[in-house]
Protein backbone atom coordinates (compact mmCIF):
# COMPACT_ATOMS: atom_id res chain seq x y z
CA UNK A 1 0.00 0.00 0.00
CA UNK A 2 1.02 3.47 -0.93
CA UNK A 3 0.53 7.03 0.77
CA UNK A 4 -2.74 8.64 -0.94
CA UNK A 5 -3.38 12.43 -1.17
CA UNK A 6 -6.44 13.49 1.00
CA UNK A 7 -8.26 16.71 0.72
CA UNK A 8 -10.73 18.76 2.92
CA UNK A 9 -13.47 17.56 0.88
CA UNK A 10 -12.77 13.60 1.17
CA UNK A 11 -11.02 13.86 4.74
CA UNK A 12 -14.72 12.86 6.01
CA UNK A 13 -15.36 9.90 4.04
CA UNK A 14 -11.63 8.89 3.73
CA UNK A 15 -9.94 8.79 7.51
CA UNK A 16 -13.42 9.59 10.04
CA UNK A 17 -15.55 6.97 8.38
CA UNK A 18 -12.96 4.36 7.44
CA UNK A 19 -13.17 1.04 8.75
CA UNK A 20 -9.21 0.59 9.45
CA UNK A 21 -6.91 2.82 11.90
CA UNK A 22 -5.60 6.25 9.76
CA UNK A 23 -2.47 8.28 9.80
CA UNK A 24 -2.60 11.12 8.35
CA UNK A 25 0.66 12.98 7.64
CA UNK A 26 -0.21 17.19 7.42
CA UNK A 27 3.15 18.54 5.25
CA UNK A 28 3.91 21.49 2.67
CA UNK A 29 6.62 21.60 -0.04
CA UNK A 30 8.68 24.29 1.96
CA UNK A 31 8.95 22.02 5.28
CA UNK A 32 12.13 20.15 5.29
CA UNK A 33 11.52 18.32 7.85
CA UNK A 34 8.44 17.20 5.85
CA UNK A 35 10.49 15.99 3.46
CA UNK A 36 12.63 13.55 6.04
CA UNK A 37 9.46 12.09 7.27
CA UNK A 38 8.03 11.55 4.00
CA UNK A 39 10.44 8.08 3.30
CA UNK A 40 9.31 6.75 6.55
CA UNK A 41 5.40 7.32 6.67
CA UNK A 42 6.29 5.52 3.13
CA UNK A 43 7.95 2.30 4.35
CA UNK A 44 5.01 2.36 7.60
CA UNK A 45 3.05 2.16 4.41
CA UNK A 46 4.54 -0.71 2.99
CA UNK A 47 4.38 -2.51 6.42
CA UNK A 48 1.24 -2.10 7.84
CA UNK A 49 -0.78 -1.08 4.58
CA UNK A 50 -2.96 -3.79 5.13
CA UNK A 51 -4.20 -3.29 8.83
CA UNK A 52 -3.86 0.81 8.59
CA UNK A 53 -4.78 3.33 5.92
CA UNK A 54 -2.15 6.50 5.36
CA UNK A 55 -2.93 9.64 3.65
CA UNK A 56 -0.81 12.83 3.65
CA UNK A 57 -2.37 16.44 3.55
CA UNK A 58 -1.11 19.03 2.07
CA UNK A 59 -1.70 22.12 4.29
CA UNK A 60 -0.90 24.80 1.54
CA UNK A 61 -4.13 23.64 -0.35
CA UNK A 62 -6.12 22.67 2.68
CA UNK A 63 -6.67 24.26 5.44
CA UNK A 64 -10.18 23.57 6.78
CA UNK A 65 -9.25 20.15 8.42
CA UNK A 66 -5.49 21.38 10.38
CA UNK A 67 -7.59 24.64 11.40
CA UNK A 68 -10.23 21.91 12.81
CA UNK A 69 -8.00 19.64 14.62
CA UNK A 70 -5.40 22.27 15.87
CA UNK A 71 -2.38 21.80 13.40
CA UNK A 72 -0.33 24.45 14.54
CA UNK A 73 3.35 23.22 13.23
CA UNK A 74 4.89 20.88 9.92
CA UNK A 75 5.05 18.28 9.80
CA UNK A 76 2.53 16.49 12.07
CA UNK A 77 1.22 12.97 12.82
CA UNK A 78 -2.29 12.31 13.52
CA UNK A 79 -3.47 8.60 14.01
CA UNK A 80 -7.42 8.30 14.14
CA UNK A 81 -9.67 5.25 15.11
CA UNK A 82 -13.19 4.36 14.55
CA UNK A 83 -13.81 8.51 13.57
CA UNK A 84 -11.55 9.53 16.91
CA UNK A 85 -8.45 11.54 16.91
CA UNK A 86 -6.27 9.00 19.31
CA UNK A 87 -2.54 9.84 18.85
CA UNK A 88 -0.68 13.25 17.59
CA UNK A 89 2.64 13.62 16.80
CA UNK A 90 4.57 17.28 15.82
CA UNK A 91 8.01 17.33 14.51
CA UNK A 92 9.67 14.58 12.52
CA UNK A 93 9.60 11.53 14.66
CA UNK A 94 11.86 8.27 13.68
CA UNK A 95 10.53 5.20 12.28
CA UNK A 96 10.54 3.57 16.01
CA UNK A 97 8.34 5.71 17.73
CA UNK A 98 5.73 5.55 14.76
CA UNK A 99 5.74 1.93 14.57
CA UNK A 100 4.96 1.89 18.32
CA UNK A 101 1.97 4.04 18.09
CA UNK A 102 0.64 2.37 14.89
CA UNK A 103 1.67 -1.00 17.00
CA UNK A 104 -1.25 0.45 19.58
CA UNK A 105 -3.75 0.81 17.20
CA UNK A 106 -3.53 -2.07 14.73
Amino acid sequence: MSVTDVTDADFGERVLRSEHPVLVEYWADWCGPCRQLAPIVGELAEAYGDRMRFVKMDTNRNQVTPATYFVQGLPTIHIFVSGELVKTFQGSKTKSMLTRAIEEYV
